[in-house]
């Protein structure tokens, strides 16, 4: 297609307007998700805090009524957990009615609404209402956002665009610990955790104002029979790499996969059938699994609570205890770049592979360097590093690799309710984190990182005998993949052996027909 015949947005096509998206709607919607999620934890000892808070004043109490207070402070907290939850889950019946950008442009009006309450509170109920607000958009956008970028990029692209969704999530763990930080040595007022709260104000602002003036998936305008519109979406996607017959080949090879399976309901019950030909519970288990595993390597331990590890657990002072918990947090964010390279390079196994060996090994490390005496100083220290070691090899899998990942192996028709669901898994153990980490560190200590040293080493066993190869693969193919294969052992085998790149649209038609053709003999 010539370059002058395509339709452009800001005269951007091709692989600028997958820049531009990213930059403005991937982007800042994950630097919403890790900001608000880091959030409130730092400003929760501050004096003008408990001032305005006393019923979760975890600093001028003790004993039972401290105790109860802390069990507040942490439901409070993880009201975020809890309204992200539902709103993953309702993805499952709003991305598919509503679209890919309705769904993200309703994510953004809920954050607002949730961060102008919580700013402007004056009660503690005020407060969890914007936080479980707040969360229900952020849950939407954890969906929608990686499901759209993942159905609007090239294959070859795919995993590079999706993985800076999770750099831009490190990036606002980072930049909420330095801002949080910074405004704690601000004269005493509201404003130290007021103004923090409002900063998050403005990436949810950007994506309000930006997310229509993007082309909506092609996918799910096919899906939904809009054809017409879903070639001119794609035009604007392809920019002048594709003609246009291509471009009709690739929408009608779309269209013809989902034709072939139009008799399917689309609902997540399909993969309770007894006669699962698609493999969907497979597929749906790797999901769930992948969530699971990102929330229950240890990473979410690390980035909320590294602050209380290096001040309870390593003895050091509570100023050098922020600054080295946001060194951690931004080394962090410089670790993502390792993925950004290698997820598309490499591949999806080996990053994960690597990852949860590496991560398995730093929990080891610390489970032993905590079990020595507190006065240790070399255990300390040792500690210390393995942190920093930690945050390097979480990101090179689970920063935005497993949200990648469930985008690519479930059936168009079930991507979003897949991802939905899994997503919700992986907001409902971040809520088990986040609330128990604080009492099992108290409790059971050191043993509470040899649990994260077993569940990270199943990481690597996991993918290499389960997982198959997505990297530079045709969603319709891989799907195609599952459906082949006479038994689970046998799909990782044959994904390797999958064509890379871009497939012509020829074969994928072909392959839809075969695929109908095999379903109705078989009905």
């Amino acid at each position: 297609m010539s370059e002058s015949n395509v339709p452009t947005i800001f005269g951007l096509t091709g692989s600028a307007l997958h820049s531009a998206q990213v930059l403005l709607i991937g982007a800042p919607a994950f630097v919403v998700f890790g900001y608000n999620q880091a959030g409130v934890g730092p400003l929760a000892s501050l004096d003008s805090w408990v001032d305005m808070f006393p019923q979760i004043d975890t600093v001028n109490t003790e004993g039972a009524e401290k105790g109860h207070n802390s069990t507040s402070k942490g439901a409070v907290i993880a009201a975020f957990q809890i309204g992200a939850l539902m709103g993953a889950l309702s993805c499952t019946f709003l991305s598919d009615r509503l679209g890919r950008r309705m769904t993200i442009f309703l994510g953004a009006i809920l954050t607002i609404i949730g961060q102008v309450l919580q700013v402007a509170s004056f009660g503690l109920i005020q407060f969890v209402i914007g936080r479980l607000i707040l969360g229900f958009g952020v849950g939407q956008f954890s969906v929608a956002v990686p499901v759209w970028q993942s159905e609007s990029s090239a294959a070859k692209n795919r995993g590079r665009h999706v993985i800076i969704d999770g750099m831009c999530m490190c990036l606002g763990y980072a930049l909420c610990n330095w801002i949080d930080f910074g405004l704690s040595r601000a004269p005493e007022s509201s404003t130290q955790w007021r103004v923090p709260l409002a900063l998050s104000l403005l990436p949810s602002l950007m994506i309000l104002t930006s997310v229509f003036l993007f082309p909506e998936s092609p996918r799910w305008l096919v899906q939904v029979n809009r054809i017409e519109r879903a070639e001119h979406s794609l035009a604007k996607l392809k920019g002048d790499e594709a003609s246009d017959e291509e471009i009709r080949a690739e929408i009608a090879g779309i269209h013809t996969s989902l034709e072939m399976t139009a008799h399917y309901k689309g609902s997540l019950m399909e993969i309770f059938k007894k006669d699962d030909e698609e493999k969907l519970l497979y597929r749906f288990a790797l999901c769930v699994m992948l969530q699971f595993f990102q929330q229950m390597c240890g990473g979410n331990l690390i980035s909320v609570y590294a602050s209380t590890i290096f001040e309870e657990n390593l003895g050091m002072s509570e100023s050098l205890s922020k600054i080295l918990a946001s060194c951690a947090l931004t080394w962090k964010f410089l670790c993502c770049f390792i993925s950004f390279f290698a997820i598309d390079r490499l591949g999806r196994r080996i990053c994960f592979i690597v990852s949860g060996t590496g991560m398995a090994v730093c929990m080891m490390a610390m489970a032993i360097t905590n079990s020595m005496d507190s006065d240790n100083q070399g255990a300390q220290v040792a500690s210390a590093v393995f942190i920093f070691l930690f945050n390097l090899f979480y990101p090179i899998g689970f920063l935005g690799g497993n949200f990648l990942y469930t985008t690519e192996v479930a059936p168009a028709r079930l991507r979003v309710a897949m991802s939905a669901v899994s997503t919700a898994n992986h907001w409902l153990w971040n809520f088990v984190v986040v609330m128990v980490t604080p009492v099992a560190l108290d409790t059971i200590g050191y043993r509470y990182y040899v649990m994260y040293t077993i569940l990270s080493a199943c990481i690597p066993i996991g993918v290499y005998f389960f997982y198959p190869e997505t990297m530079n693969r045709n969603l319709e193919l891989i799907n195609q993949v599952f459906r082949d294969a006479s038994s689970p052992w046998e799909i990782v085998s044959m994904a390797r052996n999958l064509p890379e790149g871009e497939v012509p649209e020829a074969q994928l038609i072909a392959l839809a027909k075969k695929d109908g053709v095999e379903m109705q003999e078989n009905a």
